[in-house]
C-alpha cells in the first residue's frame, strides 16, 4: 500500500504543479490555423541543411526562370511517419493507397506500419514554390522514369529532387539506400542539370552516392502537415536553416558497427500478431559488440569518416567562436555572425575524459542555440551536469566521476571544433 500512495502522489503532486486541479483546462474550439503555423516553424527548425554548393540556396524567386520539381509524390504532399509517428492527415491521405486485393486485408494490417501504402501529408511542395516564384514556369515529373525526369531538369534552370524513405519502428531498413531507385533518379537528374537541389524526407540516414554531383542537400525528415510550405521557405530564404544532425550519416553499411542486421530475414510465427498488427518474430540473438561507442562515438573511435558528422548543419550565414573558458561545472565562450543574414547556430560542448574512463574519445555534454543578427557576437553559457562526465562503475554499481585531466571541445559539430580548452578534476 505504501508503493501504491507513493506512485498516486507522484501523479497527483504532478497535477497540482502544472495547475490542472486549481485550473482544469476548459473545452474549446481547437485553433487549427494556429496549429498550422506551429507545425511550419518547427518544419523550419529542424531542417538540416546538409549542403550548399557556390551558395546555390537560398533560391531568388524574382530571378529564376524555370523550375522542375521532381518525385516523392512532391505535387500533393510530403511523407509521414509510420505507426505511432503516423497522424492521420485532413481530408484523408494525399496519396490514396493502392486497392485491397479481393480478399485481402484492410485497416492498419496488410504492410504492417502504413496498412496499405505509406500516408501523406495534404501540403505540396509543388504548389508552396510555385507561390515563391511566380513568374518562373514551375513543372512537375513523378520522378518514374528517370530518363524523363532528366529531359525536364535539362529544360530547366533549377531542378529540385524530392526523395523519400518510409520508415517505422518495429520494421528496420535492410539498407541506408534509398528505396525504388531513387539513387538512380536523383544521379541521372543531377548529369542533367548542374543546379540540382535533392530534398529528403526520411527518418533517419540513408546512403547519397550522389552527394558529390548535386549542388544542395536538405533532410527535411517528416516535416508534418506544413511541411511543403516548411520547405519553400527555406529554399527561397524566408526561413534560414539552423537544424543539426542528430544522427550521424555513414557513407555506407560498411561503416556501421553492425552492416548485416540481425533477424532482418526472420519470417513472424504464424498467428502470433494482435490486434491485426502482423506476427512476433521467432527468437534470435544481438549481439552488441560495440559497447558504448554507439553512433558518433563509434565513428570517433574507429577513426571511420561519415558522410555528414553528427551535430552538422549549415546556415546562410556564418559563425565563428572565441574566447573558450571552462570550467567542470561548464563552459564560457563567444558565438559570432559573421555573415550578412540574421541566424541561429546550436552551439556544441563535447569532453574527452581521462583515459583511466576507457570511453571513446569524446562525448557531448552540452549545447545552446543562439540567435544572432548579422554582425552581432553573443557571450554563451553552457552548464555541465557532473553526470555528463561521470562513468558507471559496475563494481561500486554507481556513477563515479573520476579525477584527471578532462578536455572540452566547443563548435557546430562533433567534427568541428575550433575551441579547445583542458580541465583537471580531482587530486590527480
Amino acid at each position: 500500500m505504501a508503493r501504491l500512495n507513493d506512485m498516486c502522489h507522484r501523479i497527483l503532486r504532478s497535477m497540482f504543479a502544472v495547475g490542472v486541479v486549481d485550473n482544469p483546462p476548459i473545452p474549446k474550439v481547437v485553433d487549427v490555423f494556429k496549429g498550422l503555423e506551429d507545425a511550419r516553424r518547427i518544419a523550419e527548425a529542424g531542417t538540416v541543411l546538409l549542403k550548399n554548393g557556390n551558395a546555390q540556396l537560398p533560391l531568388d524567386g524574382a530571378r529564376v526562370r524555370s523550375i522542375a520539381v521532381i518525385g516523392s509524390h512532391a505535387d500533393v504532399g510530403v511523407l509521414s511517419g509510420g505507426g505511432s509517428a503516423q497522424v492521420d492527415p485532413p481530408g484523408g491521405n494525399a496519396v490514396p493507397p493502392p486497392p485491397v486485393p479481393e480478399g485481402g486485408a484492410g485497416g492498419r494490417g496488410g504492410r504492417g506500419m502504413f496498412g496499405r501504402g505509406p500516408v501523406y501529408y495534404p501540403s505540396s511542395p509543388l504548389k508552396a514554390i510555385a507561390a515563391k516564384a511566380r513568374g518562373a514556369k514551375v513543372a512537375f515529373n513523378a520522378g518514374t522514369d528517370p530518363a524523363a525526369a532528366a529531359a525536364l531538369a535539362k529544360a530547366s534552370e533549377v531542378a529540385i529532387v524530392f526523395a523519400n524513405q518510409p520508415t517505422s519502428e518495429g520494421r528496420d531498413a535492410r539498407t541506408l539506400s534509398l528505396p525504388d531507385n531513387q539513387d538512380a533518379l536523383v544521379s541521372a537528374v543531377a548529369a542533367a542539370n548542374p543546379r540540382t537541389i535533392v530534398v529528403l524526407e526520411t527518418g533517419g540516414p540513408v546512403s547519397m552516392p550522389w552527394a558529390g554531383n548535386v549542388a544542395a542537400i536538405l533532410e527535411s525528415w517528416y516535416p508534418g502537415i506544413s511541411g511543403g510550405q516548411a520547405i519553400a521557405d527555406i529554399l527561397f530564404g524566408d526561413a534560414n536553416p539552423s537544424g543539426k544532425l542528430p544522427a550521424t550519416f555513414a557513407k555506407s553499411e560498411q561503416d556501421l558497427p553492425h552492416p548485416a542486421i540481425p533477424g532482418i530475414d526472420l519470417q513472424p510465427v504464424p498467428g502470433s500478431g494482435r490486434g491485426g498488427f502482423g506476427g512476433a518474430l521467432p527468437p534470435f540473438d544481438i549481439p552488441y559488440t560495440e559497447g558504448v561507442k554507439v553512433g558518433y562515438k563509434w565513428f570517433d573511435a574507429e577513426k571511420k569518416e561519415p558522410l555528414f558528422p553528427f551535430g552538422f548543419g549549415l546556415s546562410y550565414t556564418t559563425f565563428a567562436y572565441s574566447d573558450l573558458k571552462a570550467t567542470a561545472d561548464g563552459a564560457e565562450f563567444t558565438v559570432k555572425n559573421t555573415g550578412k543574414r540574421a541566424g541561429a547556430e546550436v552551439a556544441q560542448v563535447y569532453a574527452a575524459l581521462p583515459a583511466a574512463a576507457n570511453e571513446p574519445p569524446r562525448r557531448l555534454v552540452g549545447w545552446s542555440k543562439v540567435q544572432l543578427a548579422p554582425g552581432e557576437s553573443k557571450h554563451v553559457s553552457v552548464k555541465i551536469e557532473p553526470l555528463f562526465l561521470s562513468i558507471f562503475n559496475v563494481e561500486k554499481d554507481g556513477w563515479e566521476l573520476l579525477p584527471g585531466e578532462y578536455e572540452f571541445f566547443v563548435g557546430g559539430s562533433s567534427r568541428s571544433t575550433p575551441l579547445h580548452a583542458a580541465v583537471r578534476v580531482g587530486s590527480r
